[in-house]
């Protein structure tokens, strides 16, 4: 199994088990229920002495063949699925002075656990959640400079970073939504360090799997659904349902409130999926809304918009290209608003918006060509990606793109189909491959480009060559547009993860450009 690297968790003071298994049904195995523990990990690699182990069963490891392992790291008590006891009953008989607690389901008993651990850190803070098949980081992003803009001290966790107590972090976790023990952890750092806000980006893993549990949602967004996740999923309809389990959950807090675009197709099921009220969002002229961000010019770097609420209207400007950006603009101004905050703090956060790492960032070392990251990674992101840049190009748009493994097979045959529609050229590569075959994949992306009529093409499975490839290609007046990964900082493969970043290596091999080139 690929070693992942894990965000590790400031240590928190010791707490009794028995006060963090009152809440959930469970059998004392053995031990002793006035034991104390000083943490709560589901990765043994990532505990240290004195931790509760819960260990759950994945789709490619089971967390109960890690038993002794955690033993060996110090574990101070086990919390074991009752359906695997011909892993965990030997141990436990070999270490007799140890608490084992057995649960029917360690997974959802995790969020339980870690949440009353850290003395349920989200029910002290304003969380918004923001979810849907694309734009879930860039609307997080947007909403906590809104937020922060209007003098909350606000939280970020995202797939990209963590924001806690106004410093910034890497999320190396290498998910989008992390696991239930890590998300608690972080919100008691957050308020311990005094946030008062947090906004997290929760997948639909995060939701099917439990992660999101116990986050006391105040404010669920939507960003939309499309066709993804469907090797997980299987049909659309539960994809759907894991998506509405956030909504669902907002008439648990007194204070909950949805947020969706006017437009979207989803809007009657979001509405639907709860009690509390809905703040209504658009990016669309003359359509009915709450809030509107409505776009003026536009070019390559961003929109002059006018943003429209209830308290009046002002116009700022969004340093972020597309119209789906003026979409996750709107999300955000309509939770910032749900939570009190008027448009003068929106103005102020677009204006003076952080660039966002990895979506649409420009990287800029000199070259007489433009180079811009962004994480599109399904057919329809890159799909707007390309429609949004391509009127700005007066060269060639030179795309390099691979497709992830081990997710739905619809996003090899729908990314090409965008590239071989929008791109002048292609560099087809890899983009965390994982258990699929690396050469294989971009041969089988190659078809479809063929297929969906694309002939001008390059076909390279390392990612720093394909990068290279493209970097050596462009003229003056082209747009290079490396997709797939955005700010990510690995790339995985079936039995290694190696650290990565296309940001990064954009610029390596910008400046390894020779002068002639940079001076055309």
């Amino acid at each position: 199994m690929p070693q992942t690297p894990q965000y590790t968790p400031k240590p928190a003071n010791s707490v009794q088990i028995t006060q963090i298994l009152s809440t959930i049904p469970h059998q004392l195995v053995q031990g002793d229920r006035s034991s104390a523990i000083s943490g709560v990990r589901q990765d043994s690699r990532q505990l240290t002495p004195g931790d509760l182990f819960v260990a759950m069963p994945g789709f490619t490891v089971d967390g109960h063949r890690y038993l002794e392992s955690a033993i060996a790291n110090g574990a101070a008590a086990l919390v074991v699925q009752d359906d695997r006891r011909q892993f965990w009953q030997p141990i436990a008989d070999a270490h007799p002075q140890l608490t084992v607690v057995s649960v029917d389901d360690t997974r959802a008993a995790l969020p339980e656990i870690a949440a009353a651990f850290h003395d349920y850190p989200a029910q002290k803070l304003s969380v918004v959640g923001v979810t849907g098949t694309d734009g879930k980081t860039t609307t997080t992003y947007l909403t906590r400079a809104m937020l922060s803009a209007a003098g909350h001290q606000t939280g970020l966790l995202n797939g990209v970073e963590f924001h806690i107590g106004g410093q910034w972090s890497r999320n190396e976790t290498g998910e989008t939504t992390p696991e239930a023990d890590i998300i608690q952890a972080t919100l008691a750092e957050m308020v311990a360090a005094g946030d008062t806000h947090v906004v997290i980006e929760v997948s639909s893993h995060a939701l099917e799997l439990h992660r999101a549990d116990q986050i006391n949602t105040r404010v669920a967004v939507f960003t939309g659904l499309s066709d993804d996740h469907l090797d997980f999923h299987r049909t659309r309809d539960q994809y759907l349902a894991a998506k509405l389990k956030l909504f669902e959950s907002l008439d648990d807090h007194p204070g909950g409130r949805a947020v969706v675009g006017a437009e979207d197709e989803q809007r009657p099921t979001i509405t639907g999926a709860h009690n509390r009220p809905t703040t209504i969002v658009t990016a669309t002229p003359d359509t009915v809304a709450d809030v509107s961000v409505i776009a003026g010019s536009r070019d390559a770097r961003g929109s002059d918009v006018r943003i429209v609420t209830p308290a009046g209207a002002l116009g700022a400007r969004l340093p972020i290209p597309g119209d789906y950006n003026l979409g996750n603009a709107a999300l955000a101004a309509g939770a910032a608003w749900s939570l009190g905050v008027g448009p003068v703090p929106m103005q102020a956060a677009l204006n003076h918006l952080r660039p966002i790492p990895g979506r649409m960032e420009s990287i800029d070392e000199g070259q007489p060509f433009t180079v811009i990251v962004d994480a599109a990674a399904t057919g329809p992101a890159l799909d707007l990606a390309l429609q949004t840049l391509k009127p700005h190009v007066t060269g060639r748009l030179i795309l390099i793109f691979g497709v992830a493994g081990e997710r739905d097979p619809i996003r090899k045959s729908s990314m090409a189909t965008a590239a071989a529609t929008y791109a002048d050229h292609t560099v087809i590569t890899n983009e965390n491959p994982r258990s699929e075959d690396p050469v294989e994949m971009v041969d089988e992306i190659a078809a479809h480009l063929v297929e969906a009529g694309g002939e001008s093409f390059d076909k390279q499975p390392d990612r720093r060559e394909a990068i290279s490839r493209a970097i050596a290609l462009a003229q003056p007046e082209d747009l290079v547009l490396i997709a797939g990964k955005g700010a990510e900082p690995s790339l995985i493969y079936a039995d290694r993860i190696e650290p990565w970043d296309d940001r990064e290596v954009a610029r390596e091999l910008l400046n390894d450009l020779p002068t002639a080139h940079l001076s055309q």
